[in-house]
């Protein structure tokens, strides 16, 4: 069926709904809410759905033509798959290392291409993503050794920390903390700064907006802990590098958090950025009213304005001569 009869069939369905017990959000538009909707439901099934149908189901959702205005360029990093994402206006220098999301599990190149190669061409800078490896196959720490491996790959090539960054949303927002901890730890070059969106930065699931935002966010308790088990295993999830909100934040670079306000995963959000400014990281927490999580991934209302704030950072602490 057309993707434009099955958007249609959804909005209507969410306005029948609405005539019988109003909007879920006050300020919800129809798409959002039926976005929000077919997402909730899905999420609270998906554990039935093996993990090869779901990696599947969501590689034939994302369109294959190359993004338009980005040159995609494949490499190979020691066996690990990757692909240079590079805007026609761009400065050559600056780079990004982009960690997609999807608990740990699901998501790839593929399913983010179209995302990151907007966030470089708002930020006018070359774009690095990997295939990392996934769990239940490859538990921790094998997407870090990855994420890692990938940052040395850029060091290793001449790339200037100073004009760098890693980013990452969800799971890729806990990868990225992870691997400026690991980074940190080890006394190797941290990026000049770090953007991270919607992040998954605490897999013992304190976070009280869980359950307080369940009713409108599709990322509920038990698939959380389904995602969480399935990455740490053996390893407490109490672990610094598997729950980095709970880390020593210490010697961090500038970090820019974002989140939504009506996602599952908000007080992650807050707790990152709590822990960072206390550990006199510097940290810039944004919170978008009546936001689902990742919102900025899918192109809901607020994610040109989240993404121009998260280009505008990367611009700002990867330009030579910059003083922030």
């Amino acid at each position: 069926m057309p993707t434009r009869l099955v958007r249609r069939a959804l909005i209507e369905t969410v306005r029948m709904r609405r005539r019988q017990r109003g909007p879920l959000r006050a300020s919800w538009s129809l798409e959002v809410e039926a976005v929000s909707r077919v997402l909730h439901h899905y999420a609270r099934r998906s554990g039935w759905v093996p993990m090869t149908l779901q990696r599947r189901a969501m590689a034939a959702a994302v369109p294959r033509r190359a993004p338009r205005g980005v040159r995609c360029e494949p490499v190979t990093i020691g066996g690990l798959r990757g692909e240079w994402l590079i805007p026609e206006e761009v400065e050559r220098e600056r780079v990004l290392l982009y960690l997609h999301g999807g608990g740990y599990c699901i998501g790839s190149i593929d399913s983010h291409r179209g995302f990151i190669a907007r966030l470089a061409r708002y930020a006018g800078m070359r774009a690095l993503a990997i295939d990392y490896r996934l769990a239940p196959e490859h538990p921790f720490p094998a997407a870090l050794d990855d994420a890692r491996a990938a940052w040395r790959y850029l060091l290793d090539r001449g790339v200037d920390p100073e004009r760098a960054a890693i980013a990452g949303e969800s799971a890729g927002g806990g990868l990225t903390m992870a691997t400026l901890l690991a980074t940190r730890d080890a006394g190797e070059p941290l990026p000049a700064t770090a953007v991270v969106l919607s992040p998954w930065v605490d897999l013992t699931l304190r976070g009280a907006s869980i359950d307080a935002n369940d009713r409108y966010d599709y990322i509920p308790r038990r698939a959380l802990e389904r995602y969480a088990s399935r990455y740490a295993q053996q390893t407490p999830r109490a672990h610094p590098f598997v729950s980095p909100a709970r880390a020593e934040l210490h010697g961090l670079p500038p970090l820019l958090i974002q989140a939504g306000e009506a996602e599952t995963l908000l007080d992650d959000a807050r707790l990152l950025h709590t822990r960072a400014r206390a550990a006199g990281v510097e940290s810039t927490l944004s919170v978008f009213p009546d936001m689902i999580h990742a919102f900025m991934v899918m192109g809901l209302p607020g994610a040109r304005e989240a993404i121009g704030e998260s280009a505008d950072h990367l611009r700002a602490h990867t330009t030579a001569g910059s003083d922030m």
